[in-house]
């Protein structure tokens, strides 16, 4: 299945169909209709029926009808210019809406004119092949864009049907003896209605295979274009990165041997010995930390990935919990169907599930429940929790666990849910963590599936 187009794209599509070049052909239309209805005779020379003389009688209860639906019509169109021209200041799902009701009105507007112009053999069929091309380029919905399309064909077959059953009421009325010159007419057309009506539903199949081949085209050159700047990204953060760490470590490299050489030079004087045994202790520990900060900040390693969210979560909880460790821990999945790939390096997305799941492992003493849910969100965005029927967390230490180096546990170096955050911010995503002593522990967190999606004004 194809996407729909993002929002930017669906606005810009019908920016050019329905303002830029569809109300100056509409607003001529309404004009020449204005005339015709109202100042000609043009009503007296389209009907279809043959009187005795070989000339067609008027219908004037028909056009009656027609010019006031013309006149609801020319209301409906004058709103929906005034909102297509102020469009930047509605939004968008607002506009979608009436981009969809403007066109089973302009169809039904067709269908009824069609009927008093000669029904199946009015002129007038061209322009739904028109109309049917029009709702394919403004409406990307693909079950908006069918939907208003059959409603087309739907309004040309009645049109002929209601024409042909109107002209045969007036056959009866008419002479007996003109009975077989007018059945002449109806039988000759007998199959080009069908083949008019099959080149509709013919154009309706093929007007939405060419947007799903440009759509492919354009999601494809979408993601392209998103891998590259990802890329490129995350290339050069990890370049400044291990830049830093590096350039931190020589010089404790130096104040470390520089304190050891010290420490065996100096034989007396203990308070002088202890402090430099502090010195290399603290050089040690900093130098510990940087070595995890640059496996932590490595970004420039592995390649950005198109990676299905379930299948990484799955993979996840087979690294946490794996079968043969026999954890008295019970996975419950609920994931949604249908979600879009998220472009990603494999190990920073392994790297956030596995930290969390292993936490809550960790926190449940290898006993409990574990609800991992996926589905997708405002903005196209995908949400994942990891929820865990552990002891909680203390609302005082809530709010500090994705520091870097704080930690509850006795030999935790504090940077697992630092890295949980940090690989998540990096892709323009959050996380956020909700927990109640006694009551388990809740992470949410939230993976664009697209970086560039701000609607342009």
């Amino acid at each position: 299945m194809v996407q729909a187009p993002d929002l930017v794209h669906q606005t810009s599509r019908i920016r050019h169909m329905e303002r830029d070049l569809g109300l100056p052909v509409k607003a001529a239309t309404l004009g020449m209709l204005f005339y015709y209805l109202f100042f000609s005779n043009w009503l007296h020379e389209t009907n279809g029926v043959i009187d005795a003389t070989g000339d067609a009688p008027p219908r004037e209860g028909e056009w009656d009808i027609i010019r006031r639906f013309y006149l609801v019509y020319l209301v409906a169109n004058t709103g929906a210019a005034a909102m297509f021209l102020g469009m930047r200041q509605l939004p968008v799902r607002w506009i979608q809406r009436v981009v969809f009701h403007i066109g089973w009105i302009d169809a039904l507007f067709l269908g009824a004119l069609t009927v008093v112009t000669g029904g199946f053999d009015s002129v007038l069929y061209w322009a739904f092949p028109g109309l049917i091309i029009r709702n394919a380029v403004s409406n990307s919905v693909a079950s908006r864009q069918i939907a208003l399309n059959l409603i087309v064909t739907l309004c040309y077959l009645l049109a002929g049907v209601v024409d042909r059953s109107a002209n045969q009421w007036q056959y009866q009325l008419m002479d007996l003896t003109l009975l077989a010159a007018i059945d002449q007419g109806p039988q000759d057309m007998v199959t080009e209605p069908s083949l008019r009506l099959c080149m509709l539903i013919l154009m309706t199949v093929c007007c939405y295979g060419v947007q799903v081949l440009f759509d492919k085209q354009r999601v494809a050159e979408s993601e392209a274009r998103e891998y590259m700047l990802r890329q490129e990204q995350l290339q050069a953060t990890g370049r400044l990165a291990a830049e830093i760490a590096h350039q931190l470590k020589n010089p404790l490299g130096i104040i470390n041997n520089a304190a050891f050489t010290l420490q065996r030079t100096v034989k007396e004087g203990k308070t002088i010995t202890q402090q430099i045994r502090i010195i290399r202790e603290e050089v040690d520990r900093s130098d510990r930390i940087i070595t995890e900060l640059m496996g932590y900040a490595r970004l420039s390693d592995g390649k950005v990935e198109r990676l299905d969210v379930a299948e990484e979560l799955d993979r996840a909880i087979d690294m946490v919990f794996p079968a043969g460790a026999k954890y008295d821990v019970k996975i419950h999945r609920e994931y949604a169907a249908a979600l879009p790939p998220l472009l990603m390096q494999r190990s920073h997305l392994s790297e956030v599930f596995v930290n969390i799941l292993q936490n809550a492992r960790e926190a449940m003493d290898g006993k409990g429940n574990v609800q991992v849910t996926t589905q997708f969100g405002d903005g196209y965005m995908v949400i994942v929790t990891i929820a865990d029927d552990g002891p909680g967390i203390p609302a005082e230490k809530l709010s500090k666990i994705f520091e870097p180096y704080f930690t509850t546990k006795e030999k935790g170096t504090g940077l697992g849910l630092a890295i949980v955050k940090h690989n998540t911010e990096i892709y323009g995503g959050t996380v956020a963590a909700q927990s109640e002593l006694g009551k388990g522990t809740l992470f949410t967190i939230n993976l664009p599936a697209k970086t560039i999606m701000k609607l342009r004004r």
